[in-house]
């Protein structure tokens, strides 16, 4: 067998005219013989590659591993993502204190009980990009009717930043996302989006309303908590992620439910929310479109699945893979893992991480696909592809998975 073979190149290429919401072929044979094995990755290191949903918890869950970026020897997705990091490094890659104080200084701000007191200006936003689409010409791109446009203006709305920068900003998180980005490219659009965010800072020092960068400017930054820069890091983390990750769900959740049109049915069909709420966790586990797994690297020695780990060796957790383990996602009742299923109970999945780094937006986003799913298939029970399926243009060539365009008619 040759080292190729025994230590192959991550990330693998998806099969898109097999099934294009399925991982790759060879993280299921890796999961299936021994769960973990060494992969190498853009710069020739080799990190562990870890995809069975036991495994993936315990690591995500244990002591001995660190989501600092600035480790010499954390496993970076590429030259781009790693100089933007260096640039502007959030909470989110930090551990301890430097990450537990900024994230509560924002969980309250996204607390499931506050998301779902923004149900109804979801549920507005969709409305009203559906009414725009169903009075303009068909076929018509989703991804730009309406999947960019609600979580796009949800998250501006809970931030205070002007609707009016989205482009400027969905262009910017295009360079931060694309594997043909240079480190030139995403430190400079990282730079303008700084800059943009600063700007909106300095204008809520004496005009303060009620959002989340005025309520930090006011408790953070004017009593000296906090800088300027921190801040607006701070947004940027949360201006991508915010529109970025949803917007992608929407685009391909939708595709996913009219290539299983029995599925869509049931959520069509049904005025029990708990119906919709099941689907898109089921939909989340699915589809889980960030396909190029979480990064951690190890600070200690510690075994995990029988193999020794060291200090210093990297981790790659693959989330998408984990999330259609059979171990973890069979049921009595329900399709095997690679079926969709929006009845499996699938709420233990790992779309939003797990641990101490699960995704701070979560409860955001479920309101939002709940609302966008079931709205969408409601108002326009004959919604379709207008290509099809293999015929779409998928975002391989990013770090979150997703569809450049999605052309439906009805």
């Amino acid at each position: 067998m040759t080292h190729a073979v025994d230590v192959p190149q991550y990330p693998m290429p998806r099969n898109v005219q097999r099934c294009p919401f399925d991982p790759a072929e060879k993280l299921f044979e890796i999961q299936r013989i021994d769960g973990l094995r060494r992969v190498r990755i853009w710069d020739g290191t080799q990190p562990w590659l870890v995809t069975r949903h036991a495994d993936v918890r315990a690591v995500m869950a244990s002591p001995h591993v660190s989501a600092d970026t600035d480790n010499p020897a954390y496993p970076h997705s590429s030259a781009a993502i790693k100089a933007r990091r260096a640039r502007a490094k959030t909470f989110f890659t930090e551990d301890g204190a430097a990450h537990d104080i900024p994230r509560r200084a924002l969980a309250r701000d996204f607390t499931a009980k506050r998301m779902q007191g923004m149900r109804e200006v979801v549920q507005t936003v969709t409305d009203q990009c559906i009414d725009e689409m169903l009075a303009g010409p068909k076929p018509t791109d989703l991804v730009e009717a309406l999947a960019l446009p609600v979580p796009s203006v949800m998250i501006c709305e809970l931030l205070g930043v002007p609707y009016h920068e989205h482009d400027r900003f969905q262009v910017l998180t295009k360079v931060f996302t694309a594997a043909t980005s240079t480190a030139q490219d995403t430190v400079a659009a990282a730079e303008e989006m700084l800059e943009m965010i600063a700007v909106v800072i300095d204008g809520k020092m004496d005009n303060p309303t009620d959002d989340t960068l005025s309520r930090l400017v006011v408790e953070q930054l004017i009593p000296g908590h906090m800088t300027n820069e921190e801040i607006a890091r701070m947004g940027l983390l949360l201006l991508t992620a915010g529109h970025e990750t949803s917007a992608n769900m929407i685009a391909l959740g939708t595709a996913a439910l009219l290539s299983n049109p029995a599925q869509a049915a049931l959520i069509r069909n049904s005025d029990d929310p708990a119906v919709v709420a099941g689907a898109v966790e089921e939909l989340l586990r699915y589809l889980t479109i960030v396909h190029s797994g979480a990064r951690r690297v190890a600070i200690d020695d510690f075994e995990i699945a029988g193999t020794e780990i060291h200090a210093g060796d990297g981790l790659i957790l693959d989330f998408g893979t984990a999330n259609r383990d059979t171990a973890a996602f069979t049921s009595s009742g329900h399709g095997e893992p690679d079926d969709l299923d929006i009845s499996r109970p699938a709420r233990h999945h790992l779309a939003f991480s797990f641990g101490v780094h699960q995704c701070l937006g979560q409860q955001l986003a479920r309101v939002e696909l709940q609302v966008v799913y079931s709205t969408l298939l409601k108002r326009i029970p004959t919604l379709a592809l207008a290509e099809p399926l293999e015929n779409l243009e998928y975002k391989t060539d990013m770090s979150i998975y997703g569809l450049h365009r999605l052309p439906v008619t009805w």
